[in-house]
């Protein structure tokens, strides 16, 4: 049955061309000006997209390797000294070479082109990336940088040439978002560590970019709406984290919270999903 149907697909798909036809193309004169102009326009069409296929892999790479560093800051929380000083070099040095290496073979790719034409290709690694490095700016300081100080690290001298990658707030914005969801994270694990204090300052960090997105929920953007949804979702876990360790912390054992927190938040979220 599935011979048939490849045999089917393969017959369907096949051109039809009658006797007139054959004899149209056995006399089509290839240097015709307007045969010239649609070829020059099927070359320009490869060209870019074959471009576009090369940075939708680049931005893949840039992804994966972000998730990796991610990943890696997560391991922050242990106490030896020496063993932060040593996550937070390596996890600079990888953010870098992204940098360095990845973008700057987008912004190549890029030269003399329109770039937001191929924005959607590479938008996904540039979200993911800025998610990577604001969490590896917070874990270091507890602050992160403004667009401004960021968009400077995609301007390139290459060859004494000045070169520079698209780098619209639409992404810094939409990796902040997905940033706190990270901070969430972050603050959970570090109750198993003890460590309540930062629990507290990762929910007020959280809770004032949830107030700076407030403003932009109803812009119309669907994907910020969206993001903006999720944060608010993520701050709600956090308070309930806080809660728990400020009103119940003392009462029930620290090895212990946890499972209430994870107990009480399938709750609210069955709840919610019978109302929707």
């Amino acid at each position: 049955m599935s011979k048939y149907k490849g045999n089917f697909r393969q017959k369907r798909n096949k051109p039809v061309m009658g006797k007139q036809g054959r004899e149209v193309l056995e006399a089509l004169d290839e240097s015709n000006p307007v045969i010239q102009m649609f070829k020059s326009f099927a070359a320009e069409l490869d060209d870019k997209h074959d471009r576009y296929e090369r940075i939708v892999k680049l931005s893949r790479d840039i992804t994966i390797e972000a998730k990796r560093i991610i990943f890696l800051l997560h391991n922050f929380n242990i106490e030896i000294d020496s063993k932060r000083d040593s996550i937070l070099e390596e996890a600079k040095t990888r953010l870098t070479a992204i940098f360095q290496i990845s973008f700057l073979a987008i912004a190549k790719e890029l030269q003399n082109h329109n770039a937001y034409l191929y924005h959607r290709a590479f938008t996904a690694g540039m979200q993911e990336f800025i998610e990577a490095l604001c969490f590896y700016q917070f874990v270091k300081e507890e602050k992160i940088d403004n667009w401004k100080l960021v968009n400077n690290h995609f301007q390139y001298t290459e060859e004494d040439n000045p070169l520079s990658l698209l780098f619209t707030q639409y992404d810094f914005l939409l990796g902040i978002a997905d940033f706190t969801g990270e901070l969430m994270r972050k603050c959970i694990n570090t109750i198993g560590s003890g460590n309540v204090s930062d629990c507290f300052k990762t929910c007020n960090f959280v809770k004032a970019i949830h107030t700076g997105f407030l403003g932009l929920s109803y812009t119309g953007n669907r994907e910020i709406s969206r993001k903006a949804y999720v944060l608010k979702q993520s701050l709600n876990k956090m308070e309930l984290v806080c809660y728990n360790l400020q009103i119940r912390g003392k009462e029930i054992p620290r090895h212990m919270l946890l499972n209430v927190i994870e107990f009480q938040d399938t709750e609210i979220d069955a709840d919610e999903g019978f109302v929707n």
